[in-house]
């Protein structure tokens, strides 16, 4: 029986399936990524988990026929391997990823994709539909999206396409995004610079009144989420974010044409009314084509490691038509 394999490399965690030929789950590991030393630290930890995946499964790794990869960027494509990446210490260069796993299970059959991308094949794979035009798009600590097109998902060629989280949505540029630029999306959405938006929005107004704890350096996206409702600054901050996600999504129906888009992440997993419905009615205002059904991810916290999965048994499409058993 043909057995797959995914795997999902995070900035915390690693997380490793095993697949049996129609695509259910008989084996799986989970642990923290390494900060370091080196990237090689890396890679050993996501062949250790891989390695106990296949234990849990009862199999070999050489009985993997195909594994598909999702992981944290910047990817090189070429190289098979995730150089500098940002969330990671500066000494964790460079991760190899495709060779090692590769060489783990005895086979060519290894499919590298950024996180974003393999999620839009896990959805792509799962949906009733396998629509060849759709995106899979993340809110959580980054903003990011995996899309497919005509049936092709778009990579870039250097695997680093669907970098929507930075677009520029306030030519102003008042908030700072992580990777140093102004303006962008992520730097106003992310469940990482929520507080530091809710703060700028608070001292525009220096007599607001809130329960948020805006001074404490424990304030979160949570903190913001829990109070809307019964907090008129939090709601007022909520509105915001819902005005930058509706501009985001709707330059990226502009953008690629999807006829499905899935939202998944941390923030949107855990306030999809907060989230999701604003971006619903306020995109049909906004979008010049046609509206694409959005819809919270079908897969939640596994949509990555599913979608890895899903890349092993298609060859990287997602579509059920090159289902290779």
């Amino acid at each position: 029986m043909a057995t797959y394999a995914g795997v999902d490399l995070g900035a915390t965690n690693i997380r490793a399936v095993v697949g049996d030929a129609e695509g259910r789950v008989v084996g799986s590991n989970r642990r923290g990524t390494p900060h370091g030393p080196t990237g090689i630290a890396v890679t050993e930890a996501v062949l250790d988990a891989l390695r106990a995946a296949c234990g849990d499964a009862g199999v070999d790794p050489t009985d993997v026929v195909a594994c598909g990869i999702g992981s944290i960027g910047p990817l090189d494509l070429a190289e098979g391997s995730v150089e500098d990446p940002a969330n990671l210490p500066d000494t964790v260069d460079r991760i190899p990823l495709a060779g090692p796993i590769g060489q783990l299970v005895d086979s060519e059959r290894v499919y590298l994709h950024n996180d974003t991308a393999a999620g839009v094949i896990g959805e792509r794979f799962h949906s009733s539909r396998n629509p060849d035009d759709m995106a899979y798009l993340t809110i959580s600590s980054g903003i990011g999206a995996g899309v497919c097109v005509d049936g092709r998902v778009v990579a870039g060629w250097d695997g680093n396409a669907g970098e929507v989280g930075h677009y520029v949505v306030d030519p102003r540029g008042r908030m700072t995004c992580g990777c140093g630029k102004d303006g962008h999306w992520e730097a106003y959405c992310s469940g990482e610079n929520i507080p530091a938006y809710a703060r700028l929005l608070a001292e525009d107004d220096p007599g607001v009144d809130t329960a948020l704890p805006i001074d404490d350096p424990d304030f979160s996206a949570v903190d913001v989420f829990e109070h809307a409702d019964d907090d008129a600054f939090a709601a007022h901050v909520v509105d915001q974010l819902a005005h930058w996600n509706a501009m985001g999504v709707t330059n990226l129906v502009h953008s690629f044409a999807p006829i499905v888009v899935f939202v998944g992440g941390a923030v949107a997993l855990h306030n999809e009314a907060r989230v999701l419905d604003p971006i619903r009615e306020r995109v049909s205002e906004m979008v010049m084509t046609n509206v694409p059904d959005i819809q919270l991810t079908t897969l939640g916290d596994d949509v990555v490691v599913k979608g890895a999965l899903a890349s092993a048994m298609t060859g990287g499409t997602g579509d059920r038509a090159d289902y290779q058993r």
